[in-house]
């Protein structure tokens, strides 16, 4: 295996939409950083059931909507 080629894979903070904060191991950002999610298992009609609604960030939902409403969905 090569040297010095992996991503350095240390702790992060992942804060969830409901303000609890996990400690993970991540090669994202720097050792300590906190990442905050816009949807996460808590949330999420995947792991939900379906029964909550997904916000609009952005408008990504809305646009997406608009832009395939004519394809029957």
């Amino acid at each position: 295996m090569k040297k010095d080629i992996h991503p350095d894979y240390h702790f992060i903070d992942v804060k969830m939409t409901d303000g609890t904060i996990i400690k993970m191991r991540s090669t994202w950002g720097a050792e300590g950083d906190t990442l905050s999610l816009d949807i996460d298992p808590t949330v999420h009609p995947a792991w939900t059931g379906g029964g909550t609604r997904l916000m609009d960030a952005g408008g990504r939902v809305s646009k997406f909507k608009k832009k395939y409403e004519g394809l029957g969905f």
